[in-house]
């Protein structure tokens, strides 16, 4: 039987705790070569609004630690509004006031659907356990004090992660609204257990701060080299958000992966902001991704991570994987099974007798 899951039941059984520690196991693989994903591919064509573009998105790993493989789609009506002085990424509830995401997981051993399941919740968790392990092998042990930049759903996964793998005393968050960021910082107090204080300027979140989180759907920068001070560790969800300066700036620098930017497959006379000059993808023109390590060789120990307390540590999420997927979503599929949970489909409605 073919399992199907909601994400509320993604929500229930797999914690940040869990995913982190997943992904450390799959990250081994990954490092040694066992493990194995395809590179991001977008496709664009004109959105049915103005100002907007139609998003088919794809990425797949294979995680043979689980013995799964994962196959991660977006299907997205996407616009690029400016807020605040700076261009964001946001979608379209389009499908009926919902967003489509799916993730299909697979036996590696049978070639058999196990697992159909959205993305909203195991994305969040999977970005923000990536940032989460990342940050333990590079945040001083004895970090206490965070500034967050930005209060979306993404920033509540770094938070979560964060937590969980160090003794947080005090988060100060800010984002370009002063409701959003009271609002959550209400929120996340009362759900970490943390004292989440809401700023109203970046600068007053990331001064004195031991590790700062940016956090924000931006394809412009949002954190600077004036702010970087001894001993932080910065940490950002997106290629743009920490500006060239700050980056170089840092001792140790790791990035998610050496990949530069997606697949871009754009049809005619379509223009996709975040691949402009001086926005999203063509940031960081200055850093050479190919030099860099990559999160899976520190978790692996065949790169050192932070090895002083006065040092300046980076890591780049610069772009998501479809190993993440896999990894998370088997360690879901063995959870959701033990506990009978979702809805069981006949396998067959997803195979055939036929060679394709």
């Amino acid at each position: 039987m073919t399992l199907l899951l909601s994400n509320e039941d993604v929500d229930r059984l797999l914690s940040m705790r869990e995913c982190i520690d997943a992904l450390a196991i799959a990250y081994r693989d990954l490092a040694s070569g066992r493990g194995t994903d395809r590179r991001r591919s977008d496709s664009f064509v004109a959105g049915p609004v103005e100002g907007s573009l139609y998003s088919l998105k794809s990425m797949d790993g294979i995680a043979p630690a689980f013995g799964v493989g994962a196959v991660r789609i977006d299907s997205d009506v996407v616009t690029w509004p400016t807020r605040a002085g700076n261009a964001r990424r946001e979608k379209l509830a389009a499908a009926g006031g919902r967003f489509v995401g799916l993730v299909l997981l697979f036996s590696i051993a049978t070639g058999e659907p196990l697992a159909i399941f959205p993305d909203g919740y195991l994305q969040r968790l999977r970005v923000g356990a990536t940032n989460g392990l990342a940050a333990d092998r590079l945040a001083r042990r004895d970090a206490r004090i965070v500034g967050l930049l930005g209060s979306g759903w993404q920033a509540g996964g770094q938070v979560m992660a964060l937590c969980s793998v160090r003794r947080v005393e005090r988060i100060r968050c800010y984002s370009t609204s002063r409701e959003h960021r009271e609002a959550f910082a209400a929120e996340w107090s009362e759900r970490l257990g943390v004292a989440v204080e809401p700023v109203a300027s970046p600068e007053a979140a990331v001064r004195g701060a031991d590790v700062v989180l940016c956090a924000t759907n931006t394809i412009d920068h949002v954190f600077f080299e004036r702010w970087v001070e001894p001993g932080m560790h910065l940490s950002s969800i997106k290629r743009p958000e920490i500006e060239p300066a700050a980056i170089e700036r840092a001792d140790v620098i790791v990035i998610h992966a050496r990949d530069a930017s997606p697949i871009h497959v754009v049809a005619a006379g379509v223009d996709v902001p975040e691949a402009r000059e001086g926005k999203g993808w063509k940031l960081l023109g200055e850093i050479d991704f190919t030099t860099l390590p990559q999160l899976h060789d520190v978790v692996a120990g065949t790169v050192p991570g932070r090895t002083r307390d006065d040092q300046v540590t980076c890591f780049l999420n610069n772009i998501g994987r479809g190993y993440q997927f896999a990894a998370a979503g088997g360690a879901l599929y063995r959870k959701a099974k033990a506990a009978g949970a979702g809805r069981e489909l006949p396998t067959e409605w997803f195979t055939q007798d036929v060679h394709p």
